[in-house]
């Protein structure tokens, strides 16, 4: 009972400290430089290896084949996985700007590309260190919706992209076939944090991915966000059941 009652303390501390935006971007980074270490290994058991392929067609929506040679930006890079498999597409010949405000991500994803194609660099998905018109494409995977202001963080990707260049969006859903949606929300909201909890030793991480998908906006309602921000041909395809969305904009 008293490990309940001190699961439940944390997430209510969490909660509130996630209420504003300076305390949503506090605890996000701390929460994730704290699983770390073995974030990528409850990432493939966690989503059964599925998460890959996601990755695999989100970074085929980049259409980065139109300027191989181009420099890209991954935002809320964290272990560097999307941008290590863009640079073995065969025909990239360009480099990647890995962005995440939590350097222990970061650092635990160096090693899976070569250095000149994949930079890593510690910053905030606000306040990008780079000058406008800087990149030829932008992809975020399961990272936006942790970014503080949402609003804010896709101007921002906005401002740093060349005319014509795609923001893409992998991000976790939610089922809408009934019977999907009850069978995914018992795991996300069940059976994930307990796995998350046992093998990255961390009492709320893993409780708080089911509530910020939960409290995430709708594809549609991100599509309206993407476009509120400046992108034009704004659409959206669901993954695995709706599990999973990519959305993909151009400026």
């Amino acid at each position: 009972m008293s490990n309940a009652l001190d699961t439940e303390a944390l997430e209510a501390d969490a909660a509130a400290e996630g209420a504003s935006a300076a305390g949503k971007r506090s605890y996000v980074q701390r929460i994730f430089s704290e699983i770390a270490p073995r974030y990528d290994l409850l990432n493939r058991l966690l989503s059964l290896g599925i998460d890959r392929r996601w990755r695999t067609v989100a970074l085929a929506r980049l259409g980065w084949d139109r300027a191989p040679e181009g420099t890209y930006l991954d935002l809320c890079a964290g272990t560097l996985d999307v941008g290590a498999e863009l640079t073995r597409k065969p025909g990239f010949a360009g480099c990647i700007l890995a962005a995440d405000f939590a350097e222990p991500m970061l650092r635990a994803g160096v090693g899976k590309a070569p250095a000149r194609l994949l930079s890593p660099v510690v910053a905030d998905a606000l306040a990008l260190p780079v000058r406008d018109a800087a990149f030829d494409g932008a992809i975020v995977a399961f990272g936006i919706r942790n970014v503080a202001d949402l609003a804010a963080g896709l101007r921002e990707v906005h401002r740093t992209l060349k005319p014509g260049a795609r923001f893409v969006i992998l991000e976790f859903s939610t089922p809408r076939l009934p019977l999907v949606r009850a069978a995914y929300l018992f795991y996300f909201h069940r059976i994930l944090p307990l796995i998350g909890r046992a093998i990255s030793g961390h009492k709320t991480a893993y409780t708080y991915l089911p509530r910020s998908v939960a409290n995430f906006p709708e594809t549609d309602v991100l599509a309206r966000a993407m476009t509120a921000a400046g992108f034009t041909d704004v659409a959206f395809e669901t993954l695995t059941f709706g599990i999973a969305a990519v959305h993909v904009g151009t400026k």
